[in-house]
């Protein structure tokens, strides 16, 4: 049996995601993102779950720069996890009683409706995660009234949920994704996606086309790009890519030689499953064999025969 980090403490999103993923799974609460990448580095965990990006509230910035920096991981597998929050309370508490709510900045971005509707006056205080907002109400001589979390929380802390689905959009997902030490690749399947980051050579017009243009060429589709700062002043970033397809195919390994001899660095982060099963689509002229039968063309002019 597999050992799991995820961020924690229990009842958080990412260990819903995990139990979904992973079910026969022993779990592994890390306190933050950092941490949990880090048990599987390390070898405390054979892997690590964490969250990658929101539907409404974008990428996971954590996550990025753990990725990007740090002993390599691989990403092996990823979840689409429909977010829902409930409003948690000690047994007996009711919604007029209520005047300060803990829970993560994010979820409080996503629950701001409700809150301005059904609690007009509550102040809402900053939490390190859903979870940690459950269990902090739990505690005993806790100053706070209510926590907004997944219900999944409210079992692990023994909380009532007085109301549920909370989230003022209710197609909201997380992406969350399985890393594992670097090894063998999953195979590809048709559907797969691959992730890296790239660190620019030099800052010069174009350098953004120049990386863009690498997968326009050979058809591969990208499905997201993220810029982040490098740290090392301003106007210095590097660059999160997603895109269709695995590193097995001929586009897409064309696509990564070209990008490696542009950048500074390439940090290969994996090709895998994705989740919602989409099929690669594949642009006329760009399937392997297109690339082999090309390449045995040039073969023969440069041996004289064509």
């Amino acid at each position: 049996m597999s050992k799991l980090a995820y961020l924690g403490p229990q009842g958080t999103f990412c260990e819903a995601a995990l139990r979904l993923l992973e079910p026969d799974a022993e779990r592994l609460p890390c306190a933050n993102v950092g941490a949990a990448l880090d048990a599987a580095r390390d070898g405390e965990a054979d892997g690590a779950v964490v969250p990658l990006e929101n539907s409404v509230e974008g990428a996971i910035t954590q996550t990025l720069d753990e990725l990007a920096g740090g002993r390599a991981l691989h990403i092996t597998g990823e979840w689409l996890l429909p977010v829902e929050f409930s409003l948690l309370v000690r047994p007996g508490t009711e919604l007029a009683q209520i005047k300060r709510v803990l829970t993560h900045p994010a979820a409080h971005t996503q629950c701001r409706g409700f809150i301005e509707r059904e609690m007009p006056g509550a102040v809402v205080i900053a939490a390190s995660s859903t979870a940690a907002a459950a269990q902090e109400v739990a505690s005993p001589g806790s100053p706070y009234d209510a926590a907004i979390s997944p219900a999944i929380a409210g079992e692990y802390y023994g909380l009532d949920a007085i109301a549920s689905d909370i989230g003022d959009r209710s197609d909201t997902v997380t992406r969350f994704i399985k890393v594992n030490r670097p090894g063998r690749l999953p195979e590809p399947t048709g559907a797969d996606r691959t992730s890296l980051v790239a660190f620019l050579r030099d800052d010069h017009p174009g350098a953004l086309l120049e990386m863009l243009s690498e997968f326009a060429v050979r058809g591969v589709n990208l499905t997201r790009i993220e810029s982040r700062p490098t740290g090392d002043g301003i106007g210095r970033y590097f660059f999160h890519f997603d895109f269709e397809g695995h590193i097995a195919d001929a586009r897409v390994g064309e696509a990564v030689a070209g990008l490696h001899r542009l950048c500074d660095d390439l940090r290969f982060l994996g090709s895998y499953p994705r989740a919602d099963r989409v099929a690669t689509q594949i642009k006329e002229g760009t399937a392997d064999p297109d690339f082999a039968e090309a390449a045995e063309w040039l073969g023969k002019i440069r041996a004289g025969l064509a």
